[in-house]
């Protein structure tokens, strides 16, 4: 049985009181046997699957070459409309929570980078902690983030077995309150590098993945192809931080139910369209040989305060064993860490 579908018949009146407007999101893609579609203006892997189908194919496909030349990959319809709509409606609830101040944990309007103010009075674009013991149907995103999908994707991206993942970042990212964009920017390497700085942090091992899964039609974002691999050229240090039109660079169009993972040193922004509904979930997992190289990224977001008391129990036995293994993981990260180590950009 769909674990999502499982999961929200435990609520009061089951699936169809949960799930309280109807979502027409028409039928999951047909599952092509893994074959490749090409997209007209660049090379991109596409494999056809569900949260629930056979992933043998997802591992036959060679999806860490693909994202190692152009810095992304896409994935369709890993969702089904019913999954679509148990997620669209627990969006719908946190977001109420967050903007009426009832969920603290925020992404606020105007600031890109954390921390973050607790206070939604400036509007927000982001809910933060999906995992946290506290979040409101956390079963739901539990069974979203460590579901077999995106895990055996993960592996294969990161050329590991599953006891080397370790449990990262689970965010929620919304139509903002008013037009939002973010400027240019990778994640973990800050504007004032120099040239040689970014070519010696580029080069060294990607020790996570990350995602973003999107619950409805999503462009918002934008990123250079395979600059991922190189040192910002001199006209992309000399451009605009809000350039509109950089060179090379490729709009991202997602349908709903669709998942990119992408290298979050690509060079890559996002613009947020008031007017449009959005909900995708962003998420990141990694491996325990990360140590100091991907802590600051995650600790920075407060995850450490909170890890110890989550619990799975609501997941099915095999999803609740990995889900628990990958959890205590983080937990040694926030020790051995000391839960901080300051910030990757200044905001």
């Amino acid at each position: 049985m769909d674990e999502m579908k499982r999961l929200v018949d435990k609520y009061p009146g089951g699936y169809e009181a949960f799930v309280h407007h109807e979502v027409d999101v028409g039928p999951p893609a047909p599952y092509e046997n893994a074959s490749l579609v090409t997209h007209t203006s660049i090379k991109q892997v596409y494999v056809r699957s569900t949260l629930d189908d056979d992933v043998d194919s997802i591992m036959a496909l060679d999806l860490k070459a693909t994202i190692a030349v152009q810095g992304f990959v896409v994935l369709p319809a890993v969702l089904n409309s019913t999954q679509i709509s148990c997620l669209r409606s627990a969006c719908d609830v946190i977001r109420s929570l967050a903007e009426s101040g009832e969920w603290p944990h925020l992404r606020t309007l105007p600031k890109q980078f954390p921390p973050w103010s607790s206070d939604p009075s400036n509007g927000i674009w982001g809910i933060q902690h999906l995992l946290h013991p506290d979040m409101p149907f956390q079963n739901l995103f539990s069974a979203s983030y460590f579901n077999d999908t995106i895990i055996h994707t993960v592996e294969q991206l990161l050329d590991c077995e599953e006891t080397d993942l370790i449990m990262e970042l689970y965010n929620l990212l919304v139509r903002p309150t008013r037009d939002f964009e973010l400027r240019w920017h990778r994640d973990d390497i800050p504007p004032s590098a120099t040239a040689e700085e970014e070519e010696k942090r580029l080069q060294e091992p990607a020790w996570h993945a990350q995602w973003n899964l999107a619950l409805y039609d999503d462009d918002s974002l934008i990123v250079v192809p395979g600059s991922h691999k190189r040192a910002r050229t001199g006209q992309e240090r000399e451009a605009d931080a809000y350039e509109k039109d950089m060179p090379g660079q490729l709009v991202v169009e997602v349908e709903a139910g669709d998942v990119v993972f992408y290298d979050n040193n690509i060079l890559h922004r996002g613009v947020y369209d008031s007017n449009k509904a959005r909900a995708t979930l962003h998420g990141s997992i990694g491996h325990v040989a990360s140590g100091n190289a991907r802590a600051r990224n995650v600790l920075q977001h407060g995850t450490a305060e909170w890890v110890e008391r989550c619990r799975f129990d609501e997941l099915e036995e095999g999803m609740r064993h990995r889900a628990e293994m990958m959890r205590r993981k983080l937990v040694n990260m926030g020790k051995v860490q000391g839960g901080a180590t300051g910030f990757s950009h200044e905001d």
